[in-house]
């Protein structure tokens, strides 16, 4: 995997990782909110090494991508930018999103006038999702407005956040996490990320719905087994909003399925990618 760029809608930059061969087909990685592309795991080398070209970004306001001007961070800035994607491939891709990147895979697919999506891969999240567990994500990262004195402390937060991972002996990887602002850590998003989007998140679902009933790609809803946000109503729902779409659990994650269970979850991507996604290039239907 090495670095690259792309330009979103208006002209916003995106950081990527891409990896495989060009001429492979496509798959698109979109990180759910508050993360950045590097919490997929080993997913998007799996996939390259799989005969797949794998674009992981960053979306805007988080990560190494830029942060709005304006404070654009409704769900369909994320889907504009997605699609700006999609149009420098000059192929459909396949769209693997986890959490906010899902529902942004979702709409982008399912509003657009052109198929952009092979297949459509949604990490736990759904049109419909538990409130709750919503709102107690959004806490979480509100709860550190002031940043951290040391990575050590960002490692703490997380650990009592996330009290079912092991935590980490080596924190190095989290830097990647956090941005050096006046002598202190903060999180790599944009401050004002997290309430417009949550904000648009909750107040989404028939736009949410309206979008899945029109994807007729081959889909696949992974749920964490241990997810509080994705419930067996939300799942119903879907499967009804989607009556084509594949369904499959990972046993002993939670929201997080990449990050707690990549193995598994890995492996479930590229079983579905290889047997669907030449089997389907439409994104859209009218």
């Amino acid at each position: 995997m090495h670095p690259k760029q792309f330009t979103g809608h208006a002209g916003l930059r995106l950081a990527a990782d891409v990896g495989g061969d060009p001429v492979n087909p496509p798959a698109i990685l979109l990180h759910g909110g508050g993360q950045t592309r590097f919490s997929w795991g080993e997913t998007a080398e799996a996939l390259a090494d799989n005969g797949f070209y794998v674009v992981s970004l960053d979306l805007r306001g988080h990560g190494e991508s830029e942060w709005s001007p304006q404070a654009s961070y409704a769900m369909e800035n994320y889907a504009a930018d997605l699609r700006s994607v999609c149009a420098t491939l000059g192929r459909p891709a396949a769209l693997i999103g986890a959490s906010l990147g899902g529902l942004a895979s979702l709409l982008a697919a399912g509003e657009s006038s052109l198929p952009i999506a092979s297949a459509l891969i949604l990490v736990d999240v759904a049109p419909k999702i538990n409130i709750e567990a919503g709102n107690d994500i959004h806490r979480f990262m509100l709860s550190a407005p002031n940043g951290f004195t040391s990575v050590e402390d960002a490692a703490d937060a997380v650990a009592a956040y996330l009290p079912h991972r092991s935590r980490p002996t080596d924190t190095s990887g989290l830097m990647r996490n956090l941005r050096e602002r006046d002598g202190r850590l903060y999180w790599h998003w944009d401050p004002q990320m997290a309430v417009i989007t949550q904000t648009s998140v909750l107040r989404g679902y028939e736009r949410l719905a309206a979008a899945a009933r029109k994807i007729s790609a081959p889909t696949l809803l992974i749920r964490g087994g241990n997810s509080e946000l994705v419930t067996d109503e939300s799942v119903k729902d879907f499967l009804e909003l989607v009556p084509s779409a594949e369904y499959t659990v990972i046993k002993g994650a939670q929201h997080m399925v990449a990050g707690d269970r990549n193995t598994a979850f890995s492996s479930a991507v590229i079983e579905f990618m290889q047997r669907r996604v030449d089997h389907g290039v439409v994104g859209h239907v009218d």
